[in-house]
């Protein structure tokens, strides 16, 4: 488990100033959508992914934590998740929930620091 929810692992191969926009995301039992918007800022790193026809068209939030490859070449970004985990994830409205700090706490809790990945915090 990281502390650094919101910060990318250093061995995932990003680079600060790389534009993810438009890059398939693959979740470790296969695809979830692309990368709608990304941020690099240090300690608030994150991807929102448009899930398509996925879960009927929704956004996801996942913090920069969870990428563990980035493939410049196929234009792929591979996370450390399924897809039933990502589904399960707090549910995030864009305009709602990008700049709630209450939302990002919840989330990160969800994915990092205060519970096995995956699962909801009791």
């Amino acid at each position: 488990m990281t502390e650094h929810v919101w910060s990318y692992q250093p061995t995932a191969g990003h680079l600060a100033g790389t534009d993810l926009t438009g890059y398939k995301v693959e979740a470790t039992d296969g695809s979830i959508g692309k990368v709608d918007k990304h941020s690099d800022e240090v300690g608030d790193a994150y991807l929102v992914v448009d899930t398509g026809v996925w879960i009927f068209g929704k956004e996801v939030l996942l913090p920069a934590s969870t990428v563990v490859r980035i493939d410049p070449e196929d234009r792929k970004v591979f996370v450390a998740r399924t897809k039933e985990q990502i589904k399960a994830a707090p549910e995030f409205h864009r305009d709602k929930h990008l700049g709630d700090a209450g939302y990002r706490e919840e989330l990160g809790t969800y994915y990092g620091t205060g519970a096995p990945f995956g699962s909801r915090p009791a």
